[in-house]
């Protein structure tokens, strides 16, 4: 299995630390794991999506996982992410979609069945693009997406975006790129990312939740979401409103007791791995994957809560 790092910024050596243009930690970096076909047929892909603000640490465990089951896994860099905050304001979710979309036709070139997973907004961007593409998608599993507008002061955003051009993202402040907070429940554990909040980028994405949310019926594969029951970045709403909204294809939500939002990286961890695995292989041929490859982390145990099933 060989990694890459296609779409990986250029090298920052001799910046003055502060700049936020320190070089991005390796486990930040965009990667891809290409397994060896097998018996000459190309193993089912992943896109895997972090979110807002974010860089592909929060999700590479979960792609490193599903790499190893045997799956072709991408995970990209959003446009404006892993550089400075200024950076991400000069983007919007327009750009974010277009790098989802070309890294979704690169995996669909090989011709095996392609799933969309994400974190937050990477979730949002993934049913957006099972919006747009529909049957071109085999599935879709989503942690956490981020779909309801209404939130108080919401609405406020694009006007505070004129004159307060970012906030703060992490209140226990930290490094860009060391700790700082995140919304983890399991100790010691932190995600990597910016500590100031673009409002411009910010409002961009509650125009992608305005644009997904209505379209939500044109869902035509199978989607898995997983809900933090805790969760302090979003609210439960947006998961009432992602299983009321699919109506074309069966939608099922399991519910995580013990992490907080980002997580993939949190003490459900395993649960998100081993259930996203189990959604491919429920959802995918036999001869796209391969029955030879050890699965890295143990098993789910226990029974997950399954509030909903649409079909």
């Amino acid at each position: 299995m060989a990694a890459g790092g296609r779409g990986a910024p250029p090298e920052w050596r001799g910046k003055k630390p502060g700049t936020g243009m320190e070089p991005l930690p390796s486990a930040a970096r965009p990667f891809e794991l290409v397994p060896r076909p097998a018996g000459g047929d190309s193993p089912a892909g992943v896109l895997v999506l972090h979110g807002l603000t974010g860089t592909p640490h929060s999700v590479r465990s979960w792609g490193e996982y599903l790499g190893a089951a045997g799956l072709a896994v991408s995970c990209p860099l959003l446009p404006g992410h892993g550089t400075h905050w200024r950076d991400l304001a000069t983007t919007g979710w327009g750009d974010w979609y277009r790098a989802v979309d070309d890294a979704f036709a690169e995996l669909a070139a090989r011709r095996a069945p392609v799933f969309v997973m994400g974190l937050s907004m990477g979730g949002t961007l993934a049913l957006r693009l099972a919006e747009e593409r529909g049957g071109e998608l085999a599935g879709v599993v989503t942690v956490n997406p981020a779909l309801d507008t209404s939130r108080r002061g919401a609405r406020l955003v694009p006007y505070a975006a004129r004159v307060l051009p970012s906030v703060r993202a992490s209140p226990l402040g930290g490094r860009l790129w060391g700790p700082k907070y995140s919304d983890i429940k399991a100790p010691g554990v932190q995600d990597v990312g910016y500590e100031r909040l673009s409002l411009r980028a910010f409002a961009s994405m509650g125009e992608l939740c305005a644009v997904t949310l209505p379209d939500l019926h044109r869902v035509a594969c199978p989607v898995l979401t997983f809900r933090s029951v805790t969760d302090h970045v979003v609210g439960p709403s947006s998961g009432r409103l992602l299983l009321a909204g699919v109506t074309g294809a069966p939608v099922t939500e399991q519910l995580l007791l013990d992490s907080y939002h980002v997580a993939t990286l949190d003490n459900d961890k395993e649960r998100v791995f081993a259930g996203s695995l189990d959604f491919v292989r429920r959802h995918t041929t036999a001869q796209h994957l391969s029955p030879t490859r050890h699965v890295c982390g143990r098993s789910a145990e226990g029974t997950v809560p399954i509030v909903a099933r649409i079909d």
